[in-house]
């Protein structure tokens, strides 16, 4: 602020406390989002879980309000059928530990309130000695608690706990795995693909490296966008391991196996090339000389990684036969090893490393070794 004197006076206390709280309050929001959206239909799935178990234990269990089936149910619809199932194990088997626990400790000790903190410690240092999964642990300890401090009135609650929460886990895991049981064969084939095109890019651009005279900030951004490509490999092994996870139990899985392992395939030969085109980028980013676009090995090497580049796109071409752009006359282009004449001895370091990483981008997409 400026004062009457034209000096400048700092922010009033409580509007600088303000504005601080909200900058913080705007960088919490974002951490309460997910990137992405769950799917409709998982939603719809995980509310009809839910509402059918509360019917189900009000039917044959008398409970007018069972909750802890409405909440077995909620968390056992997960985005695959293994995940699921496994979810389900963890809470029945926390909830049936819980209660045994429960009895056992009430049943010498009573139910004071000392003697309910106690059994939430015990609990958690049980979860911890057996190394219990985060749903068996947590509900161990919830669920002691609840009978203890519920079950002394009520004596057939923690029967009905138990039971409700089987119900629940039992149809959430029917419902997912008959409704239209998720595959997660999509958002992984998406990631490869994603992988594919940029490493293909990265290539072309390497290749232009060569054959044309770059300024410390072009080599500067080429080595940047390379080593992007290791976040973007972790990120498609990220999703076929969720892909898989969706096929394991899938009633689904036995028929969509074969793609998956296409792009399991598809994957391993990205990840050499991932590390060889990032190779590649680092040698010309260390050893680069404005000659270099003179050398005629270089331009070999840039014809030929050019078309390994074009090659690269036709492994990914889809089921209906289509084919990227053509950036040569060849199909495929990538036709013969490098056959490379003495070269300059102020770039033999670099053209030797680059010749080597070559051979390798060649086996890796022509799927053979010329020994």
């Amino acid at each position: 602020m400026i004062t009457g004197d034209g000096s400048f006076m700092q922010k009033p206390v409580c509007i600088a406390e303000w504005s601080d709280g909200y900058a913080g309050l705007v960088k919490l929001v974002p951490s309460l989002q997910a990137s992405t959206r769950s799917p409709l239909l998982q939603v719809l799935k995980t509310s009809a879980a839910a509402i059918v178990a509360w019917l189900i234990s009000t039917i044959l269990l008398g409970q007018p309000l069972p909750i802890f089936a409405a909440i077995a149910a909620l968390l056992i619809v997960q985005p695959s059928v293994n995940q699921s199932l496994l979810r389900g194990v963890e809470r029945s088997v926390g909830v049936i530990a819980g209660v045994v626990l429960a009895y056992a400790v009430g049943a010498v000790f009573g139910t004071a309130s000392w003697v309910v903190l106690s059994v939430i410690v015990v609990s958690l240092l049980v979860s911890w000695a057996f190394k219990l999964a985060p749903g068996s642990a947590n509900q161990i300890p919830i669920s002691a608690m609840l009978v203890l401090a519920i079950g002394a009135q009520t004596p057939q609650y923690a029967v009905n706990r138990v039971v409700e929460t089987i119900i629940g886990a039992v149809v959430g895991l029917a419902i997912n795995l008959l409704v239209a049981p998720p595959v997660l064969l999509r958002p992984a084939h998406l990631a490869v693909d994603r992988l594919l095109h940029e490493t293909a890019a990265v290539m072309v651009q390497v290749a232009a490296a060569l054959s044309e005279r770059q300024s410390i900030a072009d080599l500067d951004t080429l080595l940047g966008r390379a080593r992007a490509l290791r976040g973007l490999r972790d990120a498609a092994a990220d999703a076929l391991a969720r892909g898989k996870d969706s096929l394991t139990l899938n009633p689904r899985g036995s028929r969509l196996v074969r793609v998956l392992q296409r792009d399991e395939e598809l994957l391993a030969r990205l990840t050499v090339l991932v590390t060889r085109v990032l190779g590649m980028t680092r040698a010309i980013h260390d050893h680069y000389d404005r000659s270099l676009a003179a050398e005629p090995a270089a331009q070999l090497i840039c014809t030929e990684l050019t078309r390994a580049a074009h090659d690269l796109l036709l492994l990914g071409r889809d089921a209906e036969g289509k084919e990227p752009e053509t950036v040569t006359a060849e199909l495929p282009a990538l036709t013969a090893p490098i056959l490379i004449a003495r070269p300059n001895p102020k770039h033999w370091v670099l053209i030797g490393s680059l010749v080597e990483d070559m051979r390798r981008v060649r086996e890796e997409i022509v799927g053979r070794s010329d020994g």
